[in-house]
């Protein structure tokens, strides 16, 4: 039977049953959702409170005249008015004020309006109209008034969207087709570095490897991360997905070094030159001492900058609050954020993020923050300054990428959430439910379930708060890419919530008003001219692939992943055009750590398969994989083998059969990991793990410009551009 909690649990989109990555039907326990309901507050404990939360919630979708937000497809403008019986109303007007002031007005009898739906509620009759609105509506953000003759007028967003992601000219056509190159900047070396990749090297890459035919740079997620506490390294639990992590940026490269006598001597003195020399060496990236290195002097240049530019009002002062204008209340409590939680962690290791906070300074509007922001103001505005520098640098890179002949240039990468500490959380904190957290059900390598410990986003109150941190999340993060991968794509339609004191496997899906959101991405692609890649692995349901098809998302595909039935691998003919493809990511073995199954080692060492019948049962697939492989090589004329031979070694002629495969597939983008250029072992990352594998500090083993000048580099690279243009490069 369903109970009244289940049917508050279906007006709140959570979800009753979902496919298992079997494919089986998985009915959600009821405890489940009411958990869920819980974590939202309200209370299901008491029957009248889940009678009374019902009940409002149908009294506000039947008592606002129009929606708070409406989003539309261009060429398709009604908007739907919901007016009471009682009221007699016979006209309505309307007035949209288009996002450019200019102001279109509308007149219409209400019987002349097509009726969507009737109904009551509290006594009341109530019937919901199609209101028409021009067809010829402009892109964008716009405000719509409805005035009726009788009654208060009513007011809502109007979103009126494209009806597809932007493409590039360069890869319109079939026979357009590009490759890349993958990197996590951090792990990039150089010999001027600070001991981590940073905007300098990424400009340096981009020139090199455009050159040699490169079309993309795609990169790990840059969300800002917490100043304060450089220990924390996941670029997937940011601090905001807003903003940049500002230890990209390339210090030198700033202008006020070349002006700031007293930086300049700090870093040539010998005992600097030394830390930067050690930190340069190391085989991982040791963030806490990169960060007191680049902190020391980006704040002397801070300083600088307030002496030479702001207090002298310079063009270059006048650009910099230009960006802090333009960027506005979001930016401005991103600063706020980092003075505080700098100064709160100051005090003592039980400040780990707003959350332990004193009560007054959880609250970014409080009396508390806005005094701490008056009084210290030099301290917030250092922040601004931070972020204005790494905008500024990745931007100038993205110009160089498309200066250089790049056909695409950067690829950005967006996390599926933020940290429960973070900036992005104590910034709005009524949108994020604090007592879920985001995860996956079972699967067959997490039988348990994944439980990724960041708070969801609460999909009623994003729709109350008309979109706006969704729009301005996309809309930051597409201002200086020309592509932008959505990790977990699938999170536009539902999100997997795990409540508080339940089990991953306990959780259950909560559902996103899809078509409204992937409405607003095409807008803001088309707007940005930026590509957008939909991380759609695993299971996806039909309503995602759906609405991909449909705005032209381009789908990931990864080749390990790729197989038929069989266990063959998918012939590069039947890859989907709408895609980017490559051979492994960075949750993935690299491909020389696959192909010697050095991953299955690893992941036995930290004891993460669940049972030795799991572990078992990955150790036959692989040896089933690897000779699936070389058929697939050899049947593409990559490779002469026989299965008699026993397999080949890892060598980098294996590994440019294997790129030139994939780069022969009809996926308009492929990607390469950096990696796997030469030959490395050890993964970015391993899924599962914190401190017991070194994940997001692992460098590339070469400088840059050295490993590309590398003759078995050359190859793999020439041979790409070969199988990029359709022509097999053994031929």
């Amino acid at each position: 039977m369903t109970t009244s909690v289940d049917q508050l649990a279906d007006l709140y989109g959570i979800g009753a049953v979902y496919a298992d990555y079997r494919g089986q039907p998985k009915r959600v326990a009821s405890a489940s959702r009411a958990a869920i309901l819980t974590a939202l507050g309200l209370d299901v404990a008491d029957p009248r409170a889940v009678e009374a939360a019902m009940g409002s919630l149908r009294l506000i979708d039947w008592q606002r005249m129009v929606p708070l937000v409406v989003v539309l497809q261009q060429g398709a403008a009604a908007v739907p008015v919901c007016i009471p019986a009682s009221l007699g109303v016979q006209r309505l007007q309307w007035t949209v004020t288009l996002e450019c002031g200019e102001p279109l007005h509308g007149s219409v009898r209400v019987a002349d309006l097509a009726v969507l739906q009737r109904g009551e509620v509290a006594g009341r009759q109530f019937v919901r109209h199609e209101l028409p609105l021009p067809g010829d509506l402009p892109l964008g953000y716009h405000q719509l008034l409805v005035v009726p003759e009788a009654g208060a007028s009513t007011c809502c967003s109007l979103i009126v969207a494209p009806q597809r992601c932007h493409e590039p000219a360069s890869l319109q056509t079939e026979s357009q087709r590009a490759w890349g190159l993958a990197v996590q900047l951090y792990s990039l070396r150089s010999t001027r570095n600070w001991g981590m990749g940073d905007f300098a090297d990424l400009r340096e890459l981009v020139v090199a490897a455009a050159a040699r035919g490169c079309g993309l740079i795609g990169l790990n997620p840059l969300h800002a991360l917490m100043p304060a506490n450089p220990a924390h390294i996941s670029p997937y639990s940011p601090s905001s997905r807003l903003f940049l992590n500002v230890l990209y940026v390339a210090v030198a490269d700033v202008p006020e070094f070349e002006q700031c006598e007293l930086a300049r001597h700090w870093v040539e003195s010998k005992d600097f030159q030394a830390r930067l020399r050690q930190l340069r060496e190391l085989p991982q990236v040791d963030y806490p001492k990169v960060a007191a290195a680049k902190f020391e002097v980006l704040r002397m240049l801070y300083q600088c900058f307030r002496d030479t530019h702001l207090a002298q009002a310079t063009p270059r002062a006048t650009a910099f609050r230009k960006y802090v204008e333009e960027r506005g209340e979001p930016l401005r409590l991103h600063a706020v954020f980092d003075a505080l939680d700098a100064h709160w962690r100051a005090q003592g290791s039980q400040y780990w993020g707003w959350p332990s906070w004193p009560e007054e300074y959880r609250d970014p509007n409080s009396v508390a923050v806005r005094r701490f922001a008056r009084e210290r103001l030099a301290d917030v505005e250092y922040f601004l300054y931070l972020q204005w520098l790494a905008e500024t640098q990745l931007s100038a890179v993205q110009k160089v990428a498309h200066d250089s002949g790049m056909s695409v240039g950067l690829y950005g990468d967006v996390a599926v959430g933020a940290n429960p500490a973070g900036s992005e959380t104590w910034s709005n904190r009524s949108l994020y439910v604090q007592r879920a957290s985001v995860g996956a059900p079972p699967d067959a390598l997490a039988l348990k379930g994944q439980d990724w410990g960041l708070p969801p986003q609460d999909p009623v109150q994003l729709r109350a708060q008309q979109y706006r941190p969704f729009i301005a999340m996309i809309r930051n993060n597409m201002r200086a890419v020309a592509a932008l991968r959505l990790d977990h794509v699938m999170s536009l339609f539902r999100l997997w919530w795990v409540p508080g004191g339940l089990t991953s496997a306990q959780g259950a899906y909560v559902h996103y008003p899809l078509d409204d959101l992937i409405s607003i991405l095409a807008l803001e692609s088309v707007r940005q001219r930026c590509l957008v890649i939909g991380e759609d692995l695993g299971t996806v349901p039909q309503e995602m692939s759906v609405a991909m098809q449909r705005y032209e998302l381009n789908h990931y595909k990864v080749l390990l992943f790729e197989k038929e039935a069989n266990g063959a691998f998918k012939v590069p003919a039947q890859y989907v055009r709408n895609s980017l493809a490559t051979v492994t990511t960075h949750d993935l073995p690299t491909l020389r750590g696959w192909w010697e199954s050095h991953d299955i080692a690893l992941r036995e060492r930290l004891n993460l398969y669940p049972n030795e019948t799991l572990r078992d049962e990955v150790r036959r697939t692989r040896t089933q994989e690897l000779p699936a492989m070389m058929h697939a090589l050899v049947a593409q004329g990559l490779w002469h083998w026989q299965p008699s031979h026993g397999l080949p070694p890892y060598s980098p002629a294996l590994a440019r059969a294997i790129q030139s495969y994939l780069g022969l597939s009809q996926a308009k983008l492929v990607m390469i990991q950096i990696e796997d250029l030469i030959g490395m072992i050890d993964p970015v990352n391993v899924p599962g793990t914190d401190r017991e594998h070194a994940n997001w500090q692992r460098k590339v083993e070469l400088d840059t410009l050295e490993l590309l000048s590398r003759p078995d580099v050359s190859d793999i690279i020439d041979a790409i551009n070969i199988a990029r243009r359709g022509q097999n490069p053994n031929a």
